[in-house]
């Protein structure tokens, strides 16, 4: 019997697992590409599950990236159901949970996160879920016959789409954040007031500055005691308090984490084998010249377009834009750029037709924009962004009805 050949093994099967070996590939990669998932479903879209999903707009179907025969007309193993539990970096294996020992010449990293669990009473009470996999929204949609009332807890993206669907779908429905304002990790305060308004005229009641001291109840979840000592009823909880970095296998392994698997522009960790990209990873982004963990499917998908090529021999620096989305009710948020630390906000647009731009300033730097049903100057402030193009505030305003002019200013220049 034959050693199997090593080729390259990418363990997790998520948005950046799958695109790093179709990337690899398309770069050229010949040698053996097999993908390790604990899921037993093929690699799917995340981002539907909390908005179209939950609806019953698209099916499980239609969230796969690529059918099944995609993978093996590839010469992709595509490996269901098979966790890695450990990975032997002198032997150059990756060991699953039933046993197997994998070679590996190249081995990729996209375990992505998981979500961070609340620690209070009653929180593993039926009745109790979060959001992150295709089976966490079939659990919700199982009990949605019988709720009138759901508990979201955490006024984050994931929370305040999964209570925009639900009142789309009739039910009562209570959003709990322990900031003073909504989706405070991504926007400014003028996106996070609008969108506070926007649900509370959906008839969302939201309540800002308070925590969930207990989820209550007898047989299962029946209500909540907020932080102010107030009671609340619900049949049903969403947990949305962020994520953490799956780098406990990485860690283990001995590679450099720090929040997060460290690696460098070309996706690489302090094993010149081993490669990682998306949830998992912490690096300095070329925008900003800061360390970050970006949670976004643009990253998961940029990042491991760059560790494929690198696998392939062909490097080329990750120097991709960041930029984001949300879709709650019939308000689609689109964000470009990291915005954190601006100190002044510069509306364009309209908020009382819903359709509007903030574009963020840090002293006389252009930090990003978020627009609110406005995809022309979203689409015109990545472009801009991408090129690093220093916007004034008084470029912007006189601009502010023609931003595609800018762009093709640019071009031309």
């Amino acid at each position: 019997m034959t050693e199997a050949t090593a080729g390259l093994v990418v363990i997790g099967g998520s948005h950046a697992g799958h695109q790093i070996a179709i990337a690899a590939r398309n770069a050229g990669y010949e040698k053996p590409v097999t993908i390790l998932s604990d899921e037993d479903t093929a690699p799917y879209q995340r981002p539907p599950l909390s908005k179209a999903y939950l609806l019953g707009k698209v099916d499980a179907e239609a969230l796969l990236f690529r059918p099944v025969a995609y993978y093996e007309g590839q010469g992709i193993d595509l490996r269901l159901g098979a966790p890695a539990i450990s990975i032997d970096r002198p032997g150059k294996t990756v060991t699953t949970a039933a046993g197997e020992a994998i070679p590996y010449e190249k081995l990729a990293l996209a375990t992505g996160a998981r979500v961070r669990e609340i620690p209070i009473p009653g929180a593993d009470l039926p009745g109790v879920h979060y959001i992150r996999t295709l089976a966490d929204i079939d659990g919700v949609a199982a009990e949605l016959d019988r709720v009138e009332t759901v508990l979201v807890v955490g006024g984050g993206f994931i929370g305040l789409e999964a209570a925009a669907a639900l009142r789309v779908l009739g039910k009562k429905v209570l959003v709990v954040e322990a900031l003073d304002r909504l989706m405070a990790r991504g926007v400014g305060q003028t996106i996070s007031d609008y969108f506070a308004d926007y649900h509370r005229a959906q008839g969302v009641d939201l309540r800002l500055s308070t925590g969930v001291q207990a989820l209550t109840g007898g047989e299962r979840l029946s209500g909540a005691r907020l932080g102010d000592g107030s009671e609340v009823q619900a049949e049903l909880a969403i947990i949305g308090i962020g994520v953490l970095p799956n780098e406990e296998l990485a860690s283990a392994a001995g590679l450099d984490c720090d929040n997060g698997v460290l690696v460098d522009q070309f996706g690489t960790t302090s094993d010149p084998d081993i490669f990682a990209a998306g949830d998992c990873t912490r690096f300095v982004h070329p925008f900003t010249g800061e360390p970050v963990r970006l949670e976004s499917v643009q990253n998961a998908s940029d990042q491991a377009r760059t560790v494929g090529a690198a696998i392939a021999g062909k490097p080329s620096a990750y120097d991709a834009a960041p930029w984001f989305w949300s879709d709650q009710f019939d308000l689609k948020l689109q964000m470009v750029g990291l915005t954190q630390g601006h100190d002044r906000e510069v509306l364009i647009g309209s908020q009382a037709e819903n359709a509007f731009s903030v574009f963020y300033f840090g002293g006389e730097t252009w930090l990003g924009a978020d627009s609110v049903n406005r995809a022309g100057d979203h689409m015109a402030a990545r472009r801009l962004y991408q090129q690093r193009y220093p916007l004034t505030e008084a470029e912007l305003r006189e601009n502010a009805d023609n931003l595609k002019g800018l762009v093709k200013a640019l071009r031309k220049g």
